[in-house]
């Protein structure tokens, strides 16, 4: 061959070996990186592992306890060996402000430039980095109140799916809890409010069929409250809720949405001489009941909890509270952004244990396909079954006179199918 000949050749030849580098780039990802072998996230003493995290946002609210208690039972796991022989690299968690180009953004940063083989927990009420998660092939878990938790093979919810499509199933833990609290759902009206939002759209969607199913009169489901601002007259919306059944107030008022919101909400029905049940899945925090007005305006809402209430005594419960106090290295006040955190860590580390020593994405996702276990503080897990409907368990716990009480006991009910 000529000298000329072989410098085609090898041009030739350096041409393909970099198209096929571009190829592999865009072409869904892959747990390969750095070399023949390599797993992208993964040596043979460590697995790293990132999380996304709201810390910050416009409204105030905030889940930063979040990443405490995803890094509490990553800790706790190292030291009692790691998983598969490894130590867990956490990395800590990504703000993304609650904004989707923050979410995506930082899903980016965590896969092409910290390299980690796992997004663990993911909790934000945007969730725009889904579709590149998936497609890059990155094992990732949160709390599945999101759809995007519903359905792609790589994302799991910790409680399994909350939010369906059509084909999977709705838990019934909240309108079968407030069963406890109403006493029976005959003859007893709901009304549900929720934010202008896809979260919010689909929480309405969702909870209107769940409550009705339950045998509630659902009198009022609207997603109207402008997301990202704090509404200061609520008068619109009370009035429209306060004369939905019928002209007269419905038995449960139903609020979808965050503590700010929350606050707004329930103080402005309040205000009205308003006596029925109030209700929210997001205000059981401690630390809510640090300031006076919060307190106050919380005082009497039954909140859903997909886990093991604070309150319940239990090995699990108190394994919780002293990996979240080594965690923070003093005792805090608990709180559902730790549980989030931990329990999305737990299930992560979970299939890993089963994956075993050889870990690639590949062998976690066999692992995963047939995963379950039992007892848990989401109840029994299993999976890919988690991708299409929730494990079905929760709790509702009461503030009352400056501290919470369960008001329905941790039960796991058979879920509905979705429409």
């Amino acid at each position: 061959m000529s000298r000329s000949m072989r410098s085609i050749t090898a041009a030739l030849a350096a041409l393909l070996l970099v198209s096929g580098c571009n190829s592999a780039a865009t072409s869904g990802g892959s747990d390969r990186a750095g070399g023949e072998g390599a797993v992208r996230g993964v040596t043979e003493d460590s697995v790293k592992v990132g999380g996304i995290v709201s810390m910050t946002t416009s409204t105030g609210y905030s889940k930063k306890d979040t990443d405490l208690g995803a890094r509490a039972r990553f800790e706790r796991a190292n030291a009692e060996g790691g998983v598969g022989g490894r130590k867990i690299e956490y990395l800590g968690a990504e703000d993304d402000g609650q904004d989707p180009s923050k979410n995506l953004a930082a899903a980016r940063k965590l896969v092409q430039q910290d390299k980690v083989f796992a997004i663990a927990p993911m909790s934000s009420t945007t969730f725009s980095g889904a579709d590149f998660l998936q497609q890059q092939k990155v094992p990732t878990f949160g709390w599945g109140t999101l759809p995007s938790f519903c359905g792609p093979s790589y994302i799991y919810g910790f409680g399994g799916c909350m939010v369906p499509t059509p084909g999977g199933t709705i838990s019934q833990t909240w309108p079968e809890g407030l069963k406890k609290v109403t006493g029976g759902s005959e003859g007893r009206s709901v009304a549900i409010l929720a934010n202008d939002s896809d979260a919010g759209t689909f929480a309405i969607r969702t909870y209107k069929q769940s409550f009705a199913s339950a045998g509630y009169e659902v009198t009022y489901a609207e997603p109207a409250v402008p997301a990202g601002s704090v509404p200061s007259d609520w008068s619109a919306y009370t009035k429209e809720i306060l004369r939905s059944d019928g002209g007269k107030a419905p038995d449960a008022v139903v609020s979808v949405m965050q503590t700010p919101y929350n606050i707004g909400l329930f103080t402005a029905i309040k205000r009205t001489g308003y006596k029925g049940v109030l209700t929210d899945p997001t205000d059981y925090d401690p630390a809510l009941l640090a300031k006076d007005a919060t307190r106050k305006a919380l005082d009497g809402v039954h909140v859903l909890t997909s886990f093991q209430p604070f309150e319940q005594d239990s090995a699990d419960m108190r394994q919780f509270r002293e990996d979240i106090r080594k965690a923070a290295g003093k005792d805090v006040p608990l709180n559902m952004h730790m549980m989030t955190g931990y329990m999305s860590a737990d299930l992560f580390l979970a299939i890993a244990g089963k994956a075993g020593e050889d870990l690639t994405v590949e062998s976690f996702q066999k692992a995963a396909n047939g995963f379950s276990d039992t007892g848990t503080m989401v109840g029994d897990r299993a999976e890919p079954k988690g991708q299409k409907e929730s494990f079905g368990c929760g709790a509702l716990v009461r503030l009352k006179d400056g501290k919470y009480v369960v008001s329905a006991p941790f039960t796991c009910y058979p879920p509905i199918p979705f429409k």
